[in-house]
């Protein structure tokens, strides 16, 4: 069973597709809302499975909606505008309906469910990293759901390959950017680059300890963040 959410702000829209839902018992319909404000709440509060999402909606754009989720569900857009199919599909979105379109088509839209991937982050997160400066979320992977967590919970990041992991009180996780990308977007007031795979929460700093000529930082959780020499200009600048 497929928990279902249809986010469209015409009425019409959300007939039809609760019309076409009725041959599919496996995809139960919780809620359904006309406007992006309400299909982030709504969203994050049932954790849908899948989403039939309009683009153009009061509020927040479809688009928009993405980058408020706590997780990402599957998603099917639902729309009249044919110019935002290639950017649906660069996200890897699992299918992009263009109004008004058959019930056929539906059938071909729910088939794909199960051979799509539900990896729409690619879109997510750069709405998320680029409406701001300095965000207040990140997109990350927690085992084979995506979800945000609060940049303010973030201890100190690890380079990984071309990911970083992003290592919080209560868990570890993955982030498709790379630690040189999220030292950027990181705000430098709270976040230092202290090696060339770690960056540390200076909040998040329990202590500092003299190691030969440099030094090793233990962070809250109790990790032990090695300094090297190219960096510890940086750290002598905030030291007392």
């Amino acid at each position: 069973m497929k928990k279902v959410l249809i986010a469209d702000d015409e009425i019409a829209g959300r007939k039809l597709i609760k019309e076409y839902l009725e041959v599919f018992p496996q995809l139960v319909l919780i809620s359904e809302v006309n406007n992006g404000v309400d299909a982030i709440a709504e969203i994050n509060r049932f954790k849908p499975d899948l989403v039939f999402l309009d683009v153009q909606m009061p509020g927040k754009t479809g688009f928009e909606v993405l980058s408020y989720l706590e997780e990402i569900p599957q998603i099917i857009f639902s729309t009249a505008y044919d110019q935002y199919a290639l950017q649906a599909f660069e996200v890897h979105a699992v299918d992009y309906l263009l109004k008004p379109y058959t019930k056929e088509r539906f059938s071909k839209a729910i088939e794909r469910l199960e051979t799509s991937g539900k990896d729409v982050s690619g879109l997510a997160q750069s709405l998320i990293m680029e409406k701001e400066d300095y965000p207040e979320r990140v997109l990350v992977q927690l085992n084979k759901k995506l979800v945000t967590i609060g940049v303010s919970d973030i201890i100190w990041v690890e380079a990984y390959g071309d990911y970083s992991k992003i290592h919080t009180a209560s868990s570890i996780f993955l982030s498709n950017y790379g630690i040189t990308n999220l030292e950027e977007k990181l705000n430098p007031k709270s976040f230092m680059r202290v090696h060339r795979s770690s960056i540390i929460n200076l909040n998040k700093v329990k202590e500092l300890h003299r190691y030969g000529k440099s030094y090793d930082v233990t962070m809250e959780n109790t990790d032990v963040v090695r300094v090297s020499r190219g960096y510890m200009d940086a750290l002598k600048k905030i030291m007392l």
